[in-house]
């Protein structure tokens, strides 16, 4: 393996450790120097991979003032699809899945199955968490 070929492999091990760690962050985002100091990176290291990843369309790169200094805050520009979204979806065990079709007698459009599950879903997502609560 060349020595191009090894700096390449890492700097795509690190691009995606970068990612995934502001992927944690979620869309409130986080400060590039958070990143460097958890990464253990130089601060041009990082901001070339901010770069590489705004670039590649990841993620968000914002100019905010913190602290009397300029400074850039990362966020995710979609966050990754989890199996949670979808893990009590009705469809997966329903008992009429055969009979369901977009112009049929049972439909996803009209089915109370579907509509109960995204209700309880929005509904929950919708509930402020403890920390906010308090």
């Amino acid at each position: 393996m060349s020595i191009n070929s090894e700096n390449d492999t890492e700097m795509m091990d690190l691009t995606s450790r970068v990612f995934k760690l502001v992927v944690t962050y979620g869309t409130k985002g986080v400060l590039q120097s958070v990143l460097w100091k958890e990464l253990n990176l130089t601060s041009r290291d990082g901001s070339r991979l901010a770069i590489r990843l705004e670039r590649r369309g990841m993620v968000k790169r914002e100019k905010i003032l913190n602290g009397g200094r300029w400074t850039y805050k990362l966020s995710p520009v979609h966050m990754p699809i989890q199996i949670k979204s979808i893990e009590q979806c009705p469809c997966i065990t329903c008992p009429v899945e055969s009979k369901c079709t977009p112009n049929g007698e049972i439909t996803p459009n009209t089915c109370p199955l579907i509509i109960s599950w995204a209700a309880d879903g929005f509904q929950s997502d919708s509930e402020p968490t403890e920390s906010l609560a308090a």
